[in-house]
């Protein structure tokens, strides 16, 4: 048995390791009626993987919940591409092990203390009133949760403090751009690029340890687009804000998702707008290539990436 991370696992391998359970669930088996097999996203500061118990008894369910450290044995396998754990046992973490859950979860690459800095830089930098205000209006009072929370439940930056870590790399790239295309409206784009997946706080339920249980029943029935446009007009409400301001802040966020399957009834119709959708696509799809790629040795290929439209990502040797 090899005590391993989740990124140094190969198929066949024999692990004794601790992980964090990401989500766990008793389900029925396809074949039969009554018998019940644990169903886990096993995580640490590695990666995450399936796993898979094929037994649940009454004991198992009651002590194997989520946002808990595990002690696992298992062997790797593959299942459709991917590598799954076929769990011999498991149970839950104890004093005397002497583990520490903040070892055990994915966090963004700066400390969000430092990445909210950067985002309060920017509302800085915006010169309207009525825009400054509103933003700050927001964000102030989603200010705590924004220091955890993911961007997603599963995909593009589902990590501990992985929104604020979207916003302000977009933010970065945003800049940059405004270099070259000097005819946008930066007070628009700041605050929309800040303000695009607010929402987010709101449509998912997360831990601490930024990770999301569920989606709220608000989310699931508006979710987060009509969400923000919510927040916006209480926000514009509370400072008075110019009509025609909020009217342009809230296309940007209804129209971020460009078209209608993906939940944006319009498409851009201002240029920030246009600007703010293909920022966020690009930075989601450079998360995630960068996330397929980062455990591979030069030459090899990921598996295939369903958010990267199905395709698998190669490692150059450059």
């Amino acid at each position: 048995m090899e005590n391993k991370k989740i990124g140094e696992f190969n198929k066949g391998d024999r692990i004794e390791s601790f992980f964090l359970v990401k989500n766990a669930e008793c389900k029925i088996t396809n074949n039969s009626t009554t018998n019940k097999y644990l169903d886990l996203m096993l995580i640490d500061s590695t990666g995450e993987i399936n796993a898979k118990l094929w037994e649940c008894n009454e004991n198992i369910e009651a002590s194997i919940k989520d946002n808990i450290l595990v002690k696992v044995r298992a062997v790797v396998n593959e299942y459709r591409g991917k590598l799954q754990l076929k769990i011999e046992k498991i149970r839950p973490a104890t004093e005397e092990d002497n583990v520490n859950i903040d070892e055990f979860i994915l966090v963004a690459p700066y400390k969000s203390e430092d990445m909210f800095e950067t985002l309060l830089d920017y509302i800085e930098k915006i010169e309207n009133k009525d825009i400054k205000h509103i933003t700050e209006n927001i964000i102030g009072k989603l200010s705590y949760k924004l220091m955890h929370y993911p961007a997603a439940k599963s995909n593009h930056h589902a990590i501990k403090g992985g929104l604020l870590y979207h916003i302000t790399t977009m933010l970065n790239a945003a800049e940059k751009l405004l270099g070259i295309y000097d005819y946008l409206n930066k007070d628009l784009l700041y605050s929309g690029i800040i303000l695009h997946d607010i929402a987010k706080i709101m449509e998912m339920e997360s831990s601490e340890l930024g990770i999301v249980s569920k989606y709220s029943t608000e989310g699931q029935l508006l979710g987060h687009i009509i969400q923000g446009i919510g927040l916006i007009e209480d926000a514009a409400m509370e400072v008075n804000a110019d009509k025609e301001i909020v009217m342009l802040l809230q296309h940007m966020i209804l129209t971020h998702h460009y078209e209608p399957e993906y939940g944006s009834p319009k498409k851009p119709m201002i240029p920030e707008a246009e600007m703010l959708h293909h920022l966020d696509v690009l930075d989601a799809r450079m998360y995630d290539m960068r996330k397929a790629t980062k455990d591979l040795n030069s030459g090899e290929f990921s598996e295939k990436i369903y958010s990267l439209d199905g395709i698998s990502i190669y490692k150059s040797f450059i």
